[in-house]
């Protein structure tokens, strides 16, 4: 019996056999200033709807013991801070909920707005936007494999490179131009499969099941991050249990894990996660020629030396496999035109964080490293493309925030150094392109070190009741390139209309790096300088409810210098990055050839967001509409669209809560067809015609249910998620079949897909 039948038996046979018991859990968690960390104490906490509550003691904490089960909002307040409900409390038996609060301090007089509690919490680093979403909202996102990448997909800004894929492409910058930060660390990739060079690949190695809360921002992000252009996600993992040892164990339609998280001692927590997919499995048995398989670890740990002083570890793991089976001519085609890598990855890290008072001080050693083993073989399995490189980066890092004693100011600064090294064996012995250009690559044994090295400082203050203004700066130093230092100001000011009515501007100079392939790739491109965009952000914003808000924001991003061919002078690195690359993208992502900083672009259009967070009302999603456009011009001086340019991206995802056992969700996302060049008779292409054309608009509906039960010391969760349920081939992109001697759009998503899966946590 194959796996995915097994699967559907036993989600029906516990759907119609088992029972739910009423149940009790507990409710804990900490209550601190959003600015210093600081514990703040006597904060009433109300779940709504009900009489039941606590008061935060000296130390911030709360505990609410005998809570039935089931999901719940909280309200928090708090003399002198904003109110704040928290959604998605839900309470089940298998263990206690911990919830971390952070309160923002009123600005003085402002005693009339946001005077319920908001459901949205905001973002001074990133006063525009910037989207929340906490662990559950991710799990029960329809289509999203409970994979975070996948669930930001859906905000306004956000287009789909390839179908089945997670690169992220921003306001129609490349998916090399987004930033990872996991627990402090700055992370190249989170992504098994990743594409090197950019930021992109089919499925995160993140186990959902330890992170707390994702804040995801398409622009105008502050000072203390840089060296990306387009957006910056943040991943922040949750500590373990503290009342005894527990577990998690999950299978789904394309994989199968292990959890545990426990106490140490008094003072601490760990959690291990270990999963492994077996789509390899089922693609051995159904005779695929191209197999994928892989591996994930996490392990975390957090020690309280004292109140004042905590330290945690961080370990993250991934290895990808593909394993080619060419059995037959029809194969051995199939496989000559996949680029197959395989990686191994890790991050790790130890954090120390220490409060004092006023604010906070986080000092983060840490260590990223993944190897690439790729190649590329024709029909006749000779190797036409060889890449076998290591990238490592090992970081300090130190980040203080304080709010100073006006109560109306604060003030952030911070540091980073890093030591990169970087190692390759890179071999194209000689490739013709579509566009008849000649590419040859060979470095052999090469190895690089370098450094890089940051600083930034940022002051925020509410001039007024109405009036707030944030200004920063950061300096850049690498030294791998010619133009060694660059320095970028950012800015914004924030005015409340209305007690319900917001406008934010906000702008900003943003410089990156080049890849490192592209430095090693060709030794002339250590003359490259940073790729620099300047952004600017209108958001007008109105809390229709304290659970239901819109926003519209117009955005404009310029782009200089980035890199681009002296032999293919059709060709800027914007537009490459997507996808797993290869002879069908003439290699162009790995930067071979000789570059130089001449490429321009400009990304510009309006987006709409209208959001409702689960409430009283059992309903929540969001609408979000987009429309831009992004134009690049190469060498060749010629303007045009972005190979990631879709000019109109639609979205919808909406859930429903019947009762405490039963919720059901669907997403539905349009966008029109992204560009590609159109080919001769001969399967040749024409830079005068580079990116002239557009594949067809892609359109999908996915929908899930949900069920829970709760028994006496454990709880199950099942769930089955449809995807692309009316069975649309999304067009992924244009590529020459030789063998037919025809154009093909390539269909990169399965088509209809039913995915299922089963959680027992106890």
């Amino acid at each position: 019996m194959r796996p995915l039948n097994l699967l559907l038996l036993i989600v029906g046979f516990l759907v119609l056999t088992v029972p739910s018991h009423a149940q009790t859990g507990t409710i804990t968690g900490h209550v601190m200033d959003a600015i210093s960390k600081e514990p703040l104490p006597a904060a009433n906490i109300q779940l709504v709807s009900t009489n039941v509550g606590a008061s935060s003691d000296v130390d911030g904490h709360f505990e609410i013991r005998s809570v039935p089960v089931g999901s719940y909002q909280m309200r928090v307040s708090l003399v002198g801070y904003a109110p704040r409900v928290i959604s998605d409390v839900v309470v089940a038996v298998g263990k206690p909920l911990d919830i971390i609060i952070r309160l923002e301090e009123n600005t003085i007089g402002l005693d009339v707005v946001e005077v319920q509690g908001s459901y949205f919490q905001k973002n001074t680093d990133a006063p525009v936007s910037v989207q929340r979403l906490s662990y559950e909202e991710i799990r029960r996102s329809p289509g999203g494999f409970e994979d975070v990448v996948r669930a930001i997909s859906v905000f306004p800004g956000v287009a789909q490179a390839e179908p089945g894929r997670n690169d992220l492409v921003v306001r129609g910058g490349a998916p090399s131009e987004n930033l990872y930060v996991v627990d402090n660390i700055e992370v190249p990739n989170i992504n098994h499969f990743g594409t090197q060079g950019s930021g992109g690949g089919p499925l995160s190695y993140i186990n959902l099941d330890y992170v707390s809360e994702t804040s995801f921002s398409t622009g105008g992000f502050g000072v203390r991050y840089g060296d990306k252009l387009s957006s910056v996600l943040t991943i922040d993992f949750r500590d373990g249990r503290e009342d005894r040892l527990g577990g998690k164990a999950t299978i789904s339609a394309t994989m199968f894990g292990l959890n545990l998280e426990g106490p140490i001692d008094q003072n601490g927590s760990f959690v291990f996660s270990a999963r492994r997919s077996y789509l390899d499995l089922i693609f051995r048995v159904a005779r695929f020629s191209f197999v994928p398989e892989y591996w994930d670890v996490l392990g975390r740990a957090n020690y309280a030396l004292d109140k004042a002083n905590t330290l945690t570890f961080l370990f993250l793991g991934a290895l990808d496999r593909v394993n080619f089976f060419n059995r037959t001519p029809d194969d051995r085609f199939s496989n000559s035109r996949i680029l197959g890598t395989d990686q191994n990855q890790y991050v790790s890290g130890l954090t120390w964080q220490h409060l004092f008072g006023a604010g906070y001080l986080n000092v983060t050693l840490g260590r990223t490293y993944v190897t690439y083993n790729g190649v590329q073989r024709d029909s006749l399995l000779n190797p036409i493309f060889t890449n076998v490189s290591n990238e490592g980066e090992t970081s300090l890092r130190g980040d203080v925030a304080v709010k100073l004693s006006d109560g109306v100011s604060e003030l952030s600064f911070g540091s980073k150094v890093s030591r990169v090294k970087f190692a390759t064996d890179l071999v194209l012995p000689a490739f013709d392109t579509s566009f008849g250009d000649t590419l040859r690559v060979n470095v052999t044994d090469l190895s690089t070190v370098g450094y890089k090295g940051s600083v930034y400082a940022q002051y925020a203050r509410d001039f007024s009741i109405r009036w707030k203004a944030t200004l920063g700066a950061r300096a850049d130093y690498f030294s791998l390139t010619e133009k060694k230092f660059v320095a970028a100001p950012r800015a914004s000011l924030r005015y409340q209309l209305t007690d319900a009515t917001s406008v934010t501007a906000t702008a900003g100079t943003y410089y990156q790096n080049p890849s490192y392939v592209w430095l090693v790739a060709n030794e002339a491109n250590r003359s490259l300088k940073p790729t620099r965009a300047d952004q600017y952000i209108l958001s007008i914003e109105h809390m229709v409810r304290d659970d239901f808000k819109v926003r519209v924001e117009t955005f404009l991003k310029e782009y200089r210098d980035y890199p681009a061919s002296l032999s293919r002078l059709y060709l800027v690195l914007a537009n490459t990055g997507g996808g797993y690359g290869g002879s069908d993208d003439n290699f162009a992502s790995f930067g071979i050839d000789q570059l130089a900083n001449g490429g321009t672009g400009r990304s510009y259009g309006v987006e709409f967001l209208a959001q409702k967070k689960l409430s009283e009302i059992p309903l929540y999603g969001l609408v979000s509409l987009t429309l831009g456009k992004a134009l690049f011009t190469a060498l060749d001086g010629v303007a045009r669209p972005g190979s990631f340019d879709q000019e109109v991206i639609f979205n919808i995802s909406v859930g429903y809560k019947f009762n405490e056992s039963w919720e059901a969700s669907a997403k539905f996302r349009f966008a029109t067809g992204r560009p590609y060049t159109p080919f001769n008779p001969d399967g040749t292409q024409d830079a005068e015609r580079y990116n002239a054309e557009r594949v067809p608009a892609s359109h999908s509906l996915d929908l899930r249910v949900d069920r829970r039960w709760n028994f006496s010391t454990w709880n199950l969760i099942a769930y089955v998620d449809l995807q692309n349920v009316y069975n649309n081939k999304i067009a992924g992109s244009a590529r020459w079949n030789a063998r037919t001697q025809q154009v093909e759009i390539t269909e990169n998503a399965i088509g209809f897909l039913p995915s299922i899966g089963v959680s027992a946590e106890w």
